[in-house]
């Protein structure tokens, strides 16, 4: 007999709850990372002021992205705690669970009094704080990504995929435009400093009812449904994806350590801290420099849709390599445009990385989903994409702060993010292309093959 989880996976027909499940992954993701974002770029434009001030412009900029980068230690054990619930319990309670928690993170450190109220606890709360962001980002994003990727047809799984990962870009669009907004409207000059910048923080209590909403409409994952009357949920989850996989969550991580490092370069703040310092080469107003990480995330947007899209196509791992050969364009273009201390053409810069951003990460839901076993997926996705943004990400823009420190010049940075480009490329050549591939439990065996390429099946 054919189950109903059969159908929804198989079938190439697009249902009522498939697009659902769409359409809440993409708006759950998308308050979520602004969240994520409202913070790394308040990082670079005032946190350094209002919470590391004693230490002094360039050491308080490097605190200041330290606290972002520090957050992203903790998404491992946010995806160990994700994983093992996702894996016993199901993917939509975790999903859940994160909203709450990365929402509820946010709002309090819009309220948060800073060091010249109440001195070293300023600092020490809002580390805390983002801490807690980073245990919730740990966990969401293997949430959504299973809820939209189980629900979809065999072969729209990278155009499903692709649902969650557009949150990201559209979380960075409102992040930025919000930003914009205050400092050029609404709180300009010093009233941004002085309070403006709260308002964002203190706007993302909406991501409590976007939880709420989620959890009261949205269906479970119908390949967890069909393990759970099965009863094959792994009691270690763990324990067996470490077992049995562990160098397949390296090269997973190393993939994404590629895409984030580039990533976290302009949603970590490094680009709006780098262009706006009065004391830089470049000293550009902070407004502009917001509009144009905006116009760029509509280019990572579009390009994370398409890259999805294709993929279905000619296959996850042809999108990729595509991807990294723009992304590797877009890193060495981006610097010697940037520094011409032109609007256009920084934000020219800024949109050719987009789009190999973009690029590298609209296929990714599908082609980690495609490489674990239904048993451990859930933790396998999680913990390789926290440990991809811990050796991509966490401390891209802390590095390249330092670098132009230390060397004077941004060349520095552009062959640091060339150097993590093509690690990722060479983890992608190293793995198969398992598009495509039964994601039932029923087919436990033939996911348990290595996709490694240099492993024997």
């Amino acid at each position: 007999m054919t189950t109903q989880a059969a159908v929804l996976v198989t079938s190439d027909k697009m249902t009522r709850e498939q697009r659902k499940v769409a359409y809440a992954t993409i708006i759950g993701t998308t308050v979520e990372w602004y969240d994520f974002f409202i913070y790394a770029a308040a990082a670079g434009l005032v946190f350094k002021d209002l919470f590391f001030a004693p230490a002094g412009n360039t050491l308080g900029t490097i605190l200041a992205f330290a606290t972002v980068g520090i957050s992203f230690l903790f998404r491992p054990l946010g995806a160990f705690l994700a994983g093992y619930l996702g894996d016993r319990y199901g993917r939509r309670i975790v999903l859940v669970m994160t909203l709450v928690l990365m929402g509820l993170a946010t709002v309090c450190i819009g309220l948060l009094p800073t060091y010249a109220s109440i001195g070293v606890a300023a600092p020490i709360i809002l580390l805390i704080l983002r801490i807690l962001q980073g245990l919730a980002a740990g966990g969401e994003w293997g949430g959504a990504v299973l809820l939209a990727v189980e629900h979809a047809p065999k072969h729209k799984r990278g155009r499903f995929g692709a649902f969650p990962q557009m949150g990201v870009p559209l979380g960075l669009i409102l992040a930025s435009a919000m930003l914009a907004l205050m400092t050029g409207v609404i709180t300009p000059g010093e009233a941004f400093v002085e309070w403006g910048w709260r308002i964002p923080f203190l706007f993302s209590i909406v991501l409590l009812f976007v939880g709420h909403w989620i959890r009261r409409t949205v269906d479970e994952s119908p390949v967890f449904e069909e393990i759970k009357q099965r009863k094959t949920a792994s009691k270690t989850p763990i324990r067996a994806l470490f077992k049995n996989h562990s160098l397949l969550v390296l090269l997973a991580a190393l993939v994404f350590a590629g895409n984030s490092a580039c990533g976290y370069m302009t949603t970590g703040g490094f680009i709006q801290s780098y262009a706006t310092n009065p004391n830089g080469p470049l000293a550009i107003p902070r407004t502009p420099v917001l509009i144009c990480v905006t116009i760029a995330s509509f280019v990572w947007l579009f390009s994370t849709f398409v890259s999805g899209t294709i993929s279905d196509y000619i296959g996850r791992k042809k999108t990729y390599l595509i991807g990294w050969a723009v992304q590797l364009g877009g890193v060495f273009a981006l610097f010697p445009l940037v520094n011409t201390g032109s609007i256009p053409l920084l934000a020219l810069g800024l949109c050719l990385l987009a789009l190999g951003i973009g690029l590298t990460y609209g296929v990714q839901s599908a082609f980690y989903s495609e490489l674990f076993p239904a048993s451990v997926r859930f933790s396998g996705i999680s913990i390789s994409y926290a440990l991809g943004a811990i050796l991509g990400g966490a401390f891209a823009p802390m590095i390249g702060t330092w670098l132009v420190s230390v060397t004077g010049t941004t060349w520095s940075v552009t062959i640091y993010l060339a150097t993590m480009t093509c690690i990722a490329l060479l983890a992608t050549l190293s793995l198969r292309d398992r598009s495509g591939i039964p994601l039932g439990p029923d087919h436990e065996e033939e996911q348990a093959k290595s996709p490694i390429l240099w492993k024997s099946q």
